[in-house]
């Protein structure tokens, strides 16, 4: 019987292996029981743009708990804003094995809603 980890794992290898023909700049996010991350990652593995729950700017609009759908929308509304200032508009959405659902599902629809492509 294989445990939630090695199913996720599994899951993060395959998609993985689909973005390694990918031409664009990879946006990943990994999620904690009390925050959300997302990064962008150029084509040989340097961060291009990073945001999460832990930074200054973003603990200010927050309010209360930062484990949230609301703190992710956030997350991928501020992705998408930086993404723009780097002149990034289009990247893979990398859910790093996570179901998409939830706060993935939220930070991925407000990066599209702010202007990037995936």
């Amino acid at each position: 019987m294989k445990t939630k980890l090695e199913k996720r794992l599994r899951r993060k290898v395959q998609i993985r292996k689909a973005m390694r023909n990918s031409k664009r700049p990879r946006l990943c996010v990994y999620k904690s029981l009390n925050n959300i991350y997302a990064q962008v990652f150029s084509l040989d593995n340097k961060v291009l743009v990073q945001v999460s729950t832990l930074s200054n700017e973003i603990k200010s609009e927050i309010s209360g708990h930062t484990g949230n759908v609301e703190s992710a929308k956030i997350i991928g509304a501020k992705i998408a804003e930086l993404c723009k200032k780097n002149s990034i508009n289009e990247v893979a959405f990398d859910r790093n094995g996570y179901i998409y659902h939830g706060r993935v599902k939220a930070l991925a629809d407000a990066a599209r809603e702010n202007g990037l492509i995936f």
